[in-house]
């Protein structure tokens, strides 16, 4: 036997030692195979290997934070993380029907991130240029595979935004959850709600191809008429006096960058406000 297998014997030998003084080990202990297959797919190991995992040296040094074992340690963790726990600490019984909210804003939430998980995809066969911008989406729909399924995805899911946003500020409006203290949170909404129409707007764009460009010349001439500032405002958004690459360009960057961070930092103060503000319901 050579002196690596000899070294490599010890290494196991120390492992397997280290291994018996576990939690999880002493259950191995003293089994035969078929005990020990059977305790391997038990609860009690699980929960066993799960201890030894988090009260190792590996998992303190990378996670300082003990980690919570305990009821009490994991009910106090999900009411103080936001990300846990998105509804406020305390809530009426009435609050928690699905018919107070709908879910409308976990809907516009979800949906979201759809539209970023499909643009980013979209993105790796989309060049922003009047010569390759209408050939991409042709090419989407009959070259790549699912192409055509990834971009109805992102288009309808756009729509379907819209239409949840929407509905969503109306039944904030019904239901009057904009009076005090939530009067900021109303104000971020509304402007959540131009920011979801700016990005249906730059995003109608890009096709380049009839519909887009007089929709575009459209809107672009609507923002034209606004008094004294309107031909500023007009060559400020089309990069020039006509749709044009310099337009499709800005609106490109506005539609990929500034406008998703917009929303997404919104976005996450939004909730963050409807845990601190609690729902308009009150406690009972």
């Amino acid at each position: 036997m050579s002196a690596d297998q000899v070294h490599e014997r010890r290494v196991w030998r120390k492992l397997s030692g280290a291994w018996a003084q576990t939690e999880s080990g002493r259950q191995l202990a003293d089994k035969r195979w078929f005990g020990k297959v059977r305790t391997l797919f038990s609860l009690g190991f699980l929960n066993a290997a799960r201890n030894d995992i988090v009260r190792s040296t590996a998992w303190e040094c990378a996670f300082p934070k003990p980690f919570p074992l305990t009821p009490k340690e994991q009910s106090e963790i999900a009411i103080t993380s936001s990300w846990m726990h998105l509804h406020p600490a305390t809530i009426s019984r009435g609050a928690l029907r699905f018919s107070c909210t709908y879910g409308l804003g976990g809907l516009a939430a979800g949906l979201f991130f759809i539209l970023t998980v499909t643009g980013v995809l979209l993105m790796f066969f989309y060049v922003p240029s009047v010569d390759h911008a209408y050939k991409d989406m042709v090419d989407l729909g009959n070259v790549v595979s699912l192409g055509q399924i990834l971009r109805n995805m992102h288009r309808w899911g756009a729509n379907a935004m819209v239409i949840v946003v929407c509905l969503h500020m109306l039944r904030v409006f019904l239901q009057k959850a904009y009076e005090a203290p939530r009067q900021l949170n109303w104000v971020v909404g509304v402007v959540l709600l131009v920011l979801t129409m700016l990005l249906s707007f730059t995003g109608y764009l890009l096709p380049w191809d009839q519909l887009a460009y007089w929709a575009i010349t459209v809107g672009t001439n609507m923002a034209g008429a606004i008094p004294a500032v309107g031909d500023k405002v007009r060559y400020v958004l089309l990069g020039g006096f006509s749709v044009d690459q310099p337009t499709l360009i800005r609106f490109y960057v506005f539609h990929v960058i500034f406008l998703p961070i917009a929303v997404f930092v919104l976005m996450a103060y939004h909730f963050w406000r409807v845990r601190k503000d609690g729902f308009s319901g009150g406690l009972e």
